[in-house]
C-alpha cells in the first residue's frame, strides 16, 4: 500500500479474471484438487467446454498455479492467434510457436533457455515451418523438460473454423496414442464454448462429418462448475466480515442460489448488484435491508433489465439455431416434457451453451434468470402485434389500489379480454397458446416494477404456476388446461398445499376451458384457511 493512499477494498468482478486478494469469490481450492487429480496427474487431455462467463478463463488460471509446483504449464491463449495465422499450417505453425514462447516465459525455471531451444531455434532457422516439425520440436522439449509439461489453450473456439486446427489436434491425438515411444505433454486443457466436435461441424458440411473429431482421445470433464449454496455462503461470509451488513448470510446466499442455480456469472452480478447499484439506488436504507429478500429481487430486475452480453449472446445462438429456439419455445409454453437424450443434436447444443440441463431424464431450463429472461424475449416477439397485450397496456393502471396489485382484477378483465379475442378458439389453440397470451397479458402491467417468474417443479403440460413479485407481495398463479371436474378439484387442493410452501393465504387459478358449456368468469372459493380465486375462460 502506498502512502497517503487507502487500501484498495475488495469488489464482486464480473469482468475478466477473478483473483482472491483483489475479488470476492468462491474458493476453487477442492475442484481444483479434483482436477489435478482425476485428470491432470493420470496424464488426460480434455475440454472445458462451457457457456460464455462460465469462470473457464478464472478456473484455468487458477489452476496453473495450483499445478506449478510439480508441472510445467505452458497457457495459452487462442485469442492472441488472429485469423490470417490459421491460413495455412506453415503459418499458424510459426505463430503457434512465438506464442507458445511467449508462455514459457514466464515459468520461472532456471533450465528455461536450455529446455526451449529447440523452439527458438525452429523459430529462427528452421526452414520446414510444417505442424509434423512443429511437433518434433515440442517432443524434444517434453523430453527434456524437469516436470511434466500441462499444456493449457483457452478460448478454442477462435480456431473453431479453421481446418489447419483441426490438423493441429491431430497431431495432438498422434501424440497421444504414441507417448510411450514419443515424449509429449503430460496433459492438454482445452478451454471454449464449443465441444470440439462442434468445431468439426462448423468447419465441414454434412452429416457424414458431424462427429467425426479428431480429438476422440479427449476425457470427459465431468466435474460441476456451479457454485453451490455453500461455496455461496462462505464468499458471502468473507463480504460479511469486511463489510458489517448485518445481512443473515445463510438465507441470502439460498435466494442468489434459487434464481442461479449457481452459475458463476450470475452469482456473481447479483452480488455485484447488491454490493454497488442497490446500495445506491437504497442509500436512505440499511445496509441489511439491502442485503435481503427484498434486495435480491431488486437486484434481479437490475440483472434483467439491461443489455448483457451474456443474454446477447443466448439470442445470437437462437437466431443462429432455429431448432434450439423452438424447443426452448415449446419447453416453456406448452409445459411439454422433453427427454433429455444427449444424442439430440439440439438438446446437446443448448446443453453446452449452458442453457439447459438435464433433471430426472427431462429438459429444463438450466436457472430462474435464464427463464426469466427468455419468458421476455419470447413474449417482446408479439407485443407489437398481439391484441390482448394491447388492451393490457392501455389499461394497466386500473390495477392497482391504493398502491397494491390486484391480482384478481387481472384475471378479471383478462377473462374478458380472452374471451372477446379468442373465445372461439379450439382445444389445440388453448394448449399451445393459452399460457402464453396470459403471461403477455401480465407482462405491461407490472412490467418495470415487478416480475414473474415460471416455477419449474409444477410446469408441464396440464399445469404452470406463476409467481408473481410486486412491490414486497407475491402472488401465485396456477394456470392448467381444463381436464373435468375431478381434476380441477385436484388442482384446487394441489395449489392449496403449494400456498403453504409461500406462506400465502390467497391463490389464484386461472383454467382455460374448451368445453362449451363451460361457465366463463371469475369466482372465490374456500379451502380450510385459504381463498383461492378461480377463473375459467
Amino acid at each position: 500500500m502506498r502512502e497517503g493512499h487507502e487500501e484498495m477494498r475488495r469488489y464482486f468482478n464480473t469482468e475478466g479474471v477473478c483473483r482472491p486478494d483483489r475479488h470476492y469469490m468462491v474458493r476453487l481450492d477442492e475442484r481444483l484438487d479434483k482436477v489435478k487429480r482425476l485428470y491432470v496427474d493420470q496424464g488426460k487431455y480434455f475440454v472445458i467446454n462451457r457457456g460464455r462467463q462460465y469462470g473457464k478463463t478464472t478456473t484455468l488460471k487458477a489452476l496453473e498455479q495450483y499445478l506449478k509446483g510439480e508441472y510445467l504449464v505452458v497457457f495459452m491463449d487462442f485469442q492472441g492467434i488472429g485469423m490470417a495465422d490459421f491460413a495455412d499450417e506453415k503459418i499458424f505453425s510459426y505463430a503457434f510457436a512465438k506464442e507458445f514462447l511467449a508462455a514459457v516465459r514466464k515459468i520461472s525455471d532456471g533450465s528455461k533457455e536450455l529446455v526451449w531451444h529447440p523452439l527458438t531455434d525452429y523459430l529462427e532457422n528452421s526452414e520446414d515451418r510444417s505442424l509434423r516439425e512443429l511437433f518434433s520440436r515440442l517432443s524434444r522439449i517434453c523430453e527434456t523438460a524437469e516436470k511434466p509439461l500441462v499444456l493449457m489453450i483457452d478460448e478454442v473456439d477462435s480456431a473453431s473454423n479453421n481446418q489447419v486446427f483441426i490438423d493441429f489436434l491431430a497431431q495432438l491425438r498422434r501424440y497421444y496414442l504414441d507417448r510411450e515411444e514419443k515424449p509429449t505433454f503430460q496433459s492438454v486443457i482445452l478451454a471454449g464454448v464449443y465441444d470440439i466436435k462442434n468445431l468439426k461441424l462448423k468447419i465441414r458440411s454434412g452429416e457424414e462429418h458431424k462427429y467425426n473429431s479428431p480429438w476422440n482421445i479427449a476425457a470427459d470433464f465431468t466435474i460441476d462448475m456451479n457454485f453451490s449454496t455453500e461455496q455461496i455462503t462462505a464468499m458471502l461470509g468473507e463480504y460479511e466480515e469486511e463489510r458489517h451488513t448485518g445481512m443473515n448470510v445463510g438465507t441470502v446466499s439460498e435466494l442468489i442460489y434459487a434464481y442461479t442455480s449457481g452459475h458463476p456469472y450470475l452469482v456473481s452480478e447479483l452480488c455485484k448488484l447488491l454490493d454497488e447499484e442497490v446500495g445506491t439506488l437504497w442509500a436512505d436504507k440499511k445496509k441489511k435491508e439491502i442485503w435481503s429478500e427484498e434486495g435480491v429481487k431488486k437486484a434481479v430486475g437490475l440483472l434483467l433489465g439491461k443489455p448483457r452480453s451474456i443474454f446477447q449472446s443466448m439470442i445470437r445462438q437462437m437466431d443462429e439455431y432455429p431448432e434450439l429456439k423452438q424447443m426452448l419455445n415449446v419447453l416453456l409454453f406448452q409445459g411439454k416434457r422433453i427427454t433429455f437424450n444427449i444424442d439430440n443434436p439440439v438438446i446437446d447444443l443448448s446443453a453446452m451453451f449452458g442453457y439447459i440441463v438435464g433433471r430426472n431424464g427431462s429438459v429444463q431450463i438450466a436457472n430462474r434468470i435464464f427463464e426469466m429472461r427468455l419468458y421476455s424475449y419470447f413474449l417482446s416477439e408479439e407485443e407489437v402485434t398481439n391484441a390482448i397485450y394491447d388492451e393490457a397496456q392501455g389499461n394497466k393502471n386500473i390495477y392497482f389500489r391504493n398502491g397494491r396489485f390486484d391480482m384478481k382484477l387481472v384475471l378479471q378483465k383478462f377473462t374478458e379480454h380472452f374471451t372477446d379475442i379468442y373465445g372461439d378458439k379450439d382445444e389445440k389453440f388453448l394448449e399451445i397458446y393459452g399460457r402464453k397470451l396470459f403471461l403477455l397479458y401480465l407482462k405491461p402491467i407490472i412490467n418495470g416494477t415487478g416480475n414473474y417468474y415460471v416455477e419449474a417443479q409444477t410446469r408441464n403440460a396440464r399445469r404452470t404456476d406463476v409467481i408473481v413479485d410486486y412491490l414486497g407481495e407475491q402472488f401465485v398463479v396456477e394456470m392448467k388446461i381444463w381436464r373435468g371436474n375431478e381434476y380441477n378439484e385436484r388442482g384446487e387442493r394441489q395449489l392449496s398445499e403449494y400456498l403453504d410452501y409461500y406462506h400465502l393465504k390467497k391463490g389464484y387459478m386461472l383454467s382455460f376451458n374448451f368445453n362449451k358449456k363451460k361457465e366463463i368468469g371469475v369466482k372465490e372459493i374456500t379451502l380450510g384457511d385459504k381463498v383461492i380465486v378461480e377463473a375459467v375462460v
